[in-house]
């Protein structure tokens, strides 16, 4: 997990790539389950999904915020 200014916006990411944390959450909440996200995003693993969803329960202010600036609605 990294969290650079500058880079992404300086949102949460995993690893040295531009997935955000805060995007994994948002698939998850839009019904994609594990198996379909480490299909859909190549460069992803277990291990990093793990990763990604205990920085979200340990910053859930921080993902919901990150949400909310990025919903199109």
């Amino acid at each position: 997990m990294s969290q650079t200014p500058g880079v992404c916006g300086g949102d949460a990411c995993m690893r040295n790539t531009c997935i955000l944390v805060w995007e994994l959450v948002s698939f998850h909440r839009l019904g994609m389950n594990q198996s379909q996200l480490l299909v859909d995003i190549l460069t992803l693993t277990a291990t990093d999904l793990a990763n990604a969803w205990g920085y979200a329960a340990a910053f859930p202010d921080e993902i919901e915020i990150a949400i909310g600036e990025n919903d199109e609605d």
